[in-house]
């Protein structure tokens, strides 16, 4: 079964869906296969990797509340192994129109569990909200990554995140995990950002991830030409960082299958 990781933040402009795309890229550039779902009604991680959502036949809202089944509305991207199944702006009814639905909660996790034997990871682009397609996204989810730009206001923003997800645990999803904060949109001539990084990594010492996503220009420049940053500069600092990222996050993962891994008997 694919590890299911919702990319989470309620804060807008925080780098969420710019880590969602590239860590799922270079996810399959390491070999694995991935399918990354567009849950956000701006469909910006949709256009990201080069589809015009305006364009597109059917997308996620179709398979949430249409019932058509999601393996019908999944694009292929330009990186091997890395599929999408995009948002379009219709989606934006879905909070409205699941209100009064039976399980709707489980809209998104019920989707899923069709495709969750067919990817090595499934990533969540969540809303920058905590509305009900966040939630189905934290239904959904075995586990959150929480980008959080090094500023003032991202501590409080992260405390009230964290408190939501332990409402969901308790409610609804009590195996969801932190997988861990991405500290984002980094300057290192700027003091601030350095005192914000210094008081996460104090408090949350485990969750921080020691790869930190830089304030770059090609980062921003690549969405406007639906592409990811491997191919619209392999070499920048954005891309050596989420290349990094990805690194971090398959050893998590390799270390947590070694350990569940039962310890063999030697007979001497």
């Amino acid at each position: 079964m694919g590890r299911i990781i919702a990319v989470v933040n309620q804060k807008g402009g925080v780098g969420k869906t710019t880590t969602a795309v590239n860590l799922s890229a270079y996810l399959a550039d390491k070999g694995k296969f991935v399918l990354l779902v567009d849950v956000d009604p701006q469909a910006n991680a949709t256009s990201g990797v080069g589809h015009n959502y305006r364009e597109l036949e059917h997308g996620l809202y179709d398979a949430l509340v249409g019932g058509k089944p999601l393996r019908d509305i999944i694009h292929t991207t330009a990186v091997d192994g890395f599929r999408i199944a995009p948002a379009t702006p219709s989606l934006a009814g879905a909070n409205v129109e699941l209100v009064n639905v039976d399980r709707r909660e489980f809209r998104l996790r019920d989707l899923l569990e069709e495709m969750s034997h067919s990817y090595d990871y499934i990533i969540i682009d969540c809303p920058p909200s905590l509305g009900l397609l966040t939630v189905n996204s934290l239904v959904a989810a075995q586990e959150v990554l929480i980008p959080v730009q090094a500023e003032y206001y991202a501590l409080e923003g992260l405390g009230q995140l964290l408190e939501t997800l332990d409402l969901v645990r308790e409610s609804i999803n009590p195996d969801l995990k932190v997988l861990g904060a991405v500290i984002t949109m980094y300057t290192t001539q700027n003091k601030l950002a350095k005192d914000v990084e210094g008081e996460l990594r104090k408090f949350f010492p485990s969750k921080i991830f020691d790869t930190v996503i830089p304030r770059n220009v090609k980062l921003a420049e690549a969405p406007s030409f639906g592409k990811v940053i491997m191919h619209y500069d392999k070499f920048s600092r954005g891309a050596v960082a989420y290349s990094s990222l990805a690194d971090e996050v398959l050893g998590v993962h390799k270390a947590e299958d070694d350990a569940r891994q039962p310890v063999k008997d030697f007979v001497l």
